[in-house]
């Protein structure tokens, strides 16, 4: 079973973003960069399906500027066989569009059985670029899986609905997003990350359109709340309460 796990290279939940100076940015000073948390589980399930077939290799690759070296060293450390990054420059802005072409060019090279993918980056919350891949790379997808089998050159995916689970079937090759609750990503340990100093991490000029379809026009931070107000205690704070809700709001 050879797997595929795309990963991306996002700022941390927990820091303070700001806009850089061009307004179109962030400032990444003092900004943690991280694995996109859904894409983390990607790797773990490209890890466990390679385990349970007791054969192949899992490829971790990732779109974006040299910094996303770093994330790909870890996922050698959790045990990744290899690593490709896919270079552009900090200039370049990845739309949806670029991002999977790039990653399609690469892995239209690859014999693979399965690409994972996360289901969204926390950084723009998009979603789109699992299905533009696999639309480029001519395969079934199955999104936003909480659980995967692989058997016999076919695979079966759950995934959470209104009321319900939807079960999909399909051949593979295919690329599947993951949602959380497909599984629990393991921690490196030291082992592993010795051995990552070991593991190839390719790194080639990103393939694509050098230009997105989407423009960026602005990045503003959101305005700030308003300051609370206490309506008294009581009776008469629920009849204020009401007064401000059907008066001043229009709510009720």
């Amino acid at each position: 079973m050879n797997v595929i796990a795309c990963i991306k290279r996002v700022p941390d939940s927990a820091a303070r973003i700001r806009p850089a100076a061009d307004g179109k940015s962030i400032n990444a000073a003092g900004v943690k960069f991280v694995t996109s948390p859904f894409d983390e589980l990607a790797l773990e399930e490209a890890l466990r399906q390679r385990d349970e077939a007791g054969e192949g290799t899992v490829t971790a690759i990732s779109v974006g500027p040299p910094e996303c070296a770093d994330i790909l060293r870890s996922a050698l450390a959790l045990g990744a066989d290899e690593a490709v990054l896919l270079s552009r420059g900090e200039e370049h802005r990845l739309d949806p569009v670029m991002a999977a072409g790039a990653l399609a060019e690469e892995i239209r090279e690859c014999a693979f059985d399965l690409v994972l993918t996360g289901k969204q980056a926390i950084d723009d919350e998009g979603g789109q670029a699992p299905a533009l891949l696999a639309e480029a790379l001519g395969v079934p997808f199955a999104p936003a899986a909480v659980a995967l089998t692989v058997e016999d050159g076919r695979a079966v995916a759950r995934r959470e609905v209104e009321g319900g689970l939807e079960i999909l079937e399909f051949d593979l090759p295919a690329v599947v997003s993951v949602d959380k609750g497909i599984n629990l990503p393991r921690y490196p340990n030291l082992k592993g990350i010795m051995a990552a100093k070991r593991k190839p991490l390719e790194v080639k000029e990103a393939a694509g359109r050098s230009t997105g379809r989407l423009e960026l026009v602005a990045l503003e931070e959101p305005p700030p709340k308003g300051a609370g107000r206490i309506l008294g205690e009581g009776p008469d704070a629920a009849r204020e309460l009401a007064h401000v809700l059907r008066e001043e709001e229009s709510l009720i």
